[in-house]
């Protein structure tokens, strides 16, 4: 079985930016090729899960989606980091119903597993809403960090609340 660093999208790979689809919006959060080489150079496989509800609010559509996502895996391939694939949520509960996809639930994350025979439990998981270290959990990653680089969360189910993403690698006890 193999192991996976599984990351959100938007607020760990990318600075947050509500609905974003445009490559010249895309800025990449400092530290993350860091982050992605280090786990990868430990045999991760790195795996990209996020909820992505501006396709079903009809503010871009799956193509916007797919255009800016093969874009973000060239950028990270020229920084040598081979993405391994990247899931997606288009659904939000109030317009196209519940999903098994959306995050807290853990649907993204179970299909990589059975996609690509993945340990979850040596697995990790980097998010920055909580609902990310819900879906984690449920999906039996114990090694879940948030990502708080305002540092306006107190609390979390996470084992660790970071406001740097070199934080998770540094104290890495492996």
């Amino acid at each position: 079985m193999k192991k996976a660093l599984f990351l959100d999208r938007d607020g760990v790979i990318n600075i947050e930016l509500n609905y974003l689809y445009k490559i010249e919006d895309f800025k990449f959060i400092d530290g993350i090729f860091e982050l992605c080489r280090h786990y990868q150079d430990l045999g991760y496989l790195i795996i990209v899960v996020t909820n992505q509800s501006g396709i079903a609010r009809n503010y871009y559509d799956e193509s916007d989606f797919e255009k800016l996502t093969t874009w973000m895996i060239e950028e990270f391939a020229k920084n040598g980091i081979k993405i391994t694939k990247v899931y997606h949520c288009p659904h939000h509960p109030e317009i196209s119903g519940k999903c098994s996809c959306r995050k807290p639930e853990p649907g993204m994350i179970l299909e990589a597993q059975k996609e690509f025979d993945i340990d979850l439990k040596s697995s990790i998981l980097v998010g920055d809403k909580e609902r990310d270290i819900e879906a984690a959990i449920e999906a039996g990653i114990c090694e879940n960090y948030l990502f708080d680089e305002m540092r306006v969360h107190k609390k979390s189910k996470a084992i660790k609340i970071v406001s740097k993403l070199e934080d998770i690698y540094n104290a890495d006890i492996k």
